[in-house]
C-alpha cells in the first residue's frame, strides 16, 4: 500500500498539551497522523488564562505586576512540552515529523483556535489537568468543537480494562 499524503490543506496538525495523560494521547495521535499526511505539528500549551493561580505562586513568581506570568514560567512550560514532544517523536519514530512548540498565557480554547488558523486538523484530548494549572480540556474540548472552522479530532481515554 502506498502512503503518499492526502492531497488537500498542507498546513500543519495543531495538538493542544498541558503534560496531562490525555494530552500525551493526543500528541502521539497527531504525530501519527502527521507522519501520514506528510505534514508538521505544532504542539500548543495554553497556561494561565481564566484558571486559578497554582498554589506555590509566591515561591514561583506566577504573575508579575503587569498580570502576566512570569518569564521563568513560560520557560519551564517550554521546555517541559518540548521535552514530552521529542520522546514522543522518538517513540513514534521515522520518519520524524517535524514540530513546532508555542506556549501561551491565555484561555486554551481560544489559544488553541488562534493557533490552528493555519492548520489542516486540531488535536485535543478528552480532558486534562497539570501543575500549570487545570486545563479542563473537556470543557476545552467542547467548546473547540463549537468553534473550530477546520476539523477536529478528540482523542478519547485509554480503554480500561475489565475487572473480574
Amino acid at each position: 500500500m502506498n502512503h503518499s499524503p492526502a492531497s488537500g490543506p498542507t498546513g500543519p496538525i495543531v495538538v493542544g498539551t498541558d503534560g496531562s495523560e490525555p494530552a500525551r494521547r493526543a500528541v502521539l495521535f497527531a504525530l501519527r497522523e502527521a507522519q501520514l499526511r506528510g505534514v508538521g505539528v505544532r504542539a500548543v500549551c495554553a497556561f494561565g488564562g481564566r484558571h486559578p493561580d497554582p498554589p506555590d505562586r509566591a515561591m514561583t513568581g506566577w504573575n508579575r505586576p503587569s498580570g502576566g506570568p512570569a518569564p521563568h514560567l513560560h520557560d519551564a512550560v517550554a521546555r517541559e512540552v518540548t521535552d514530552l514532544v521529542e520522546e514522543l517523536r522518538q517513540q513514534v519514530g521515522e520518519p520524524y515529523v517535524e514540530v513546532e512548540v508555542r506556549c501561551e498565557h491565555g484561555r486554551p480554547a481560544q489559544v488553541l483556535l488562534e493557533e490552528s488558523e493555519d492548520a489542516c486538523l486540531l488535536v485535543v484530548g478528552t480532558r486534562g489537568a497539570s501543575r500549570w494549572g487545570r486545563l479542563a480540556l473537556g470543557s476545552t474540548s467542547t467548546e473547540i468543537v463549537h468553534h473550530a472552522h477546520l476539523p477536529v479530532v478528540v482523542v478519547p481515554p485509554e480503554p480500561r480494562a475489565a475487572t473480574g
